[in-house]
């Protein structure tokens, strides 16, 4: 027994040690980094940018382990022009997941940059080993914008508008079409052309006196027969509007524009069957519009009497442009016009070895389930379908290569049923939201269609397929006016074109774009146009010489 208690009196002892206290080894605490295991905006993993998102967002961030209160503050919602968005943080799972939302409601169809630096720390301590930046696109305020009106009053309303650019802003001089809103004295004469069938439809439905519009029709004429500088009778594409002068288009482009003059006959044949007063005014009128159609040496332009017909030709630098104008495009109306002349007429040979035997003329396949006669491939920008047939009705038309009917309503509808499809995922695109044809973009001008898709949408391309696709057409015109209409509707009527996807809306307008919008309207509820042109006896003879065949021939 002693032997026991001395073992224990030796245990305590050695226990306690010297000074009879616990000695204890210090612990270096572990501080680890923080990862993102996974982020969510609205329950959708927000590893791209996300759009349509809605106003009052909620991002969830789950991290690898519990993260720092305090350093919450690298944790960043931004919107476009860099200015910090308040938010509310709440944090969950033992603060392994934040739950982040902005503390009011954000603006619609705007960019916001949400980012994470490296400051943020876990909570022992250690950084965020992969900073991250994202950005959304709220959603589209879907309200309407303006008061809805019958679908006729709505169709006055936006003709009326959009006639302002061509009475309101047209050239104090000259009367004609300004290239767009910002052109100054740059006129363009196939955007006067469209203006002044624009003119007509105005006076037609009262929007302005029959007494104004003629007034500054006459303006137009006599300013294009003492003033307008010619070449062989043709007219450039743009003119000063106060002196006349050619403006050149581009560097050897300073002369005669064989399209651009047949958009600007279109426009005073159309008028000049409009006004058939006995008067001397509108007796004198005629006979001006007469002078300058009959001086057009279209049969010049073959270019030493090769069967087709030439673009541009320049008194400095002759045909050195060197573009041939071949189908299938906008130009139809070109050769319409050539082949109706009475003083320079070109032959059907001209027409069907020239137009028809373009690279691009012939298509015949199908598209969304929509066979196409003629064109390149998806049918291309929309203005193929408006710009001749302003004045040509395509409805009952046919040649030796299309039915125009077909070929006008077809190539609008893969050209809708392609936005629809949206293969490159434009936000925005859809059944009331589509059109592509050339237009402003940003930082440019393209000529869009479904092989060059940049996201950009104009609504002259729905807008004047009004006769070939009415339900699609009026559900993308109530779209852009309702819903669009606090930012596309200006002084001229809507804006030139946008893009959803990059929150982005022109502020220009075009007399090219605007022009088309009033008569397509106009040809959808009365065919006055259609009526007028198809009515001149030299563009009767003139179709009928090139084999075409219509109701109205």
């Amino acid at each position: 027994m002693k032997i026991y208690h001395l073992i224990i009196i030796c245990l305590f002892f050695g226990a306690c040690g010297k000074s009879g206290t616990t000695t204890t080894m210090p612990v270096t605490p572990v501080i680890s980094t923080v990862n993102i295991t996974n982020i969510t905006l609205n329950n959708v993993s927000f590893d791209n940018m996300l759009y349509g998102i809605a106003i009052v967002p909620s991002i969830s961030i789950q991290f690898s382990q519990p993260i720092n209160r305090n350093s919450t503050r690298a944790i960043m919602l931004k919107d476009a022009n860099g200015t910090m968005i308040s938010t509310i943080t709440n944090f969950q799972n033992h603060d392994s997941t934040l739950l982040i939302q902005p503390s009011s409601a954000l603006q619609y169809l705007s960019k916001y940059f949400f980012s994470i630096t490296s400051n943020l720390q876990s909570a022992s301590g250690g950084g965020l080993t992969t900073p991250i930046d994202k950005v959304f696109l709220t959603q589209i305020d879907s309200s309407n914008k303006f008061p809805i009106v019958d679908d006729s009053i709505l169709l006055d309303k936006i003709q009326q508008q959009t006639l302002k650019y061509f009475v309101d802003f047209s050239h104090p001089v000259s009367g004609l079409a300004r290239e767009r809103n910002t052109s100054g004295d740059i006129v363009t004469t196939g955007g006067s052309g469209f203006g002044i069938m624009a003119i007509v439809a105005g006076i037609n439905r009262h929007f302005i006196t029959r007494s104004q519009g003629f007034m500054q029709l006459q303006k137009i004429v006599g300013f294009l027969k003492n003033t307008a500088q010619k070449v062989h009778g043709a007219f450039p594409h743009w003119l000063n509007g106060s002196t006349g002068l050619i403006v050149p288009f581009s560097v050897k482009d300073d002369g005669a524009d064989l399209v651009e003059t047949s958009y600007l006959l279109q426009g005073l044949l159309t008028a000049r069957q409009y006004f058939t007063n006995s008067s001397a005014d509108e007796t004198n009128f005629r006979a001006d519009i007469n002078l300058l159609w009959n001086g057009v040496e279209w049969d010049w332009f073959r270019q030493n009497n090769q069967n087709v017909l030439y673009w541009h030709y320049s008194n400095n630098y002759s045909w050195d442009m060197n573009v041939k104008i071949q189908g299938w495009n906008e130009c139809l109306i070109t050769y319409v016009l050539a082949a109706s002349s009475t003083t320079h007429a070109i032959p059907a040979a001209v027409y069907n070895s020239g137009w028809a035997r373009g690279s691009g003329f012939i298509n015949g396949s199908s598209y969304y389930g929509y066979p196409l006669p003629l064109g390149q491939v998806q049918g291309g920008p929309l203005f193929f379908s408006h710009y001749s047939f302003l004045g040509i009705n395509p409805n009952g038309l046919m040649d030796a290569y299309a039915n125009y009917t077909t070929q006008t309503k077809n190539h609008t509808l893969i050209n809708y049923s392609y936005c629809v499809a949206n293969p490159q995922n434009n936000y925005g695109y859809s059944n009331a939201c589509w059109g592509l044809t050339a237009s402003d973009i940003q930082n440019g001008y393209t000529a869009s269609s479904p092989t060059n898709d940049i996201g950009v949408i104009a609504p002259t391309a729905a807008i004047s397929s009004l006769p070939y696709t009415p339900t699609e057409s009026m559900r993308a015109l109530k779209f852009f006016y309702y819903t669009l209409g606090d930012k596309l509707w200006g002084d001229y009527g809507f804006y030139d074109a946008f893009s959803l996807k990059s929150t982005w809306f022109a502020n220009s307008t075009l007399a090219i774009d605007q022009g088309p919008i009033i008569v397509m309207i106009e040809n959808y509820r009365t065919g006055l146009l259609w009526n007028l042109f198809t009515s001149c006896p030299e563009v009767k003879t003139g179709m009928l010489n090139l084999g075409f065949k219509a109701p109205y021939l």
